[in-house]
């Protein structure tokens, strides 16, 4: 059996798909997790950054700034082994589950933390520029209907910033699933990492007793491929949001 051909065996092993698979649930997982609470937490700060303005709650606005910068402008990387070092875990997830040690929930939940604060200073910014793009009219067309402040911005602004940062939100949800990788370095059970942890042990499972250079681009192509099949699904949806806003835009 030649190098590529005892590579590509390791395929063959149902226990190995099977191992791949579950590590693409988790990165969706992980991914979908740091897209919800981004945007829910990206939503706070947008409009903090955006309506604090006043001289009691300034002080808001320039914490919500200096939030959005600092984690805007850093690497993923070093949020994660900050957050792998100082960032406490909750019982909650010092306990095995989801068939994963206790220590790998430890560093899930530690890892998905660093991902949610990163990823919601980007939408932050996304959806800061959603709420910029509404007119100012928006605001005295609601408080002419006896709307207050809250009911205009949930009923008329923010339902307009949201379709208007559709296409670039989505984006983001391509460039989280991609960043996901990056817990491989801290040892968690996404998808890269698993992909990682099986290359290690190739040579119990391409019949050869060594690591050959083949199993490298094998494993590793077989996780680019899987990358590429669910971004690409996603740009999918992206372009067919932008299609629809330029139709919309030209009947109007």
């Amino acid at each position: 059996m030649n190098e590529l051909g005892a590579s590509f065996s390791i395929l063959r092993n149902s226990a190995i798909i099977s191992y791949i698979l579950k590590g693409i649930v988790f990165t969706l997982i992980i991914s979908t997790l740091a897209v919800v609470l981004g945007i829910l937490i990206g939503s706070i700060l947008a409009l903090v950054r955006n309506y604090c303005t006043s001289k009691k709650t300034r002080v808001f606005k320039v914490l919500a700034t200096i939030y959005i910068e600092v984690f805007r402008n850093t690497p993923l990387l070093l949020w994660i082994f900050i957050c792998i070092v100082f960032c406490p875990c909750p019982e909650l997830f010092a306990t095995s589950m989801f068939g994963l040690t206790s220590v790998e929930t430890k560093l899930l939940f530690k890892g998905s933390m660093a991902l949610i604060l990163f990823t919601s200073s980007i939408i932050a910014e996304i959806i800061r520029g959603g709420l910029n793009a509404v007119p100012q009219g928006q605001f005295e067309a609601g408080h002419s209907q006896g709307f207050s402040t809250v009911q205009t911005m949930r009923y008329i602004i923010l339902p307009q910033a949201y379709r208007n940062v559709v296409p670039t939100l989505l984006s983001q949800v391509i460039t989280t699933v991609k960043d996901s990788s990056y817990l491989a370095n801290v040892a968690t059970i996404e998808l890269m990492a698993r992909v990682k942890k099986l290359l290690s042990s190739a040579n119990h499972y391409n019949g050869t007793g060594t690591i050959n250079v083949s199993d490298v681009f094998v494993l590793f192509g077989v996780a680019a491929i899987l990358y590429f099949c669910i971004n690409f699904s996603l740009s999918l949806v992206v372009r067919r949001m932008q299609k629809g806003r330029t139709a919309a835009t030209h009947m109007r």
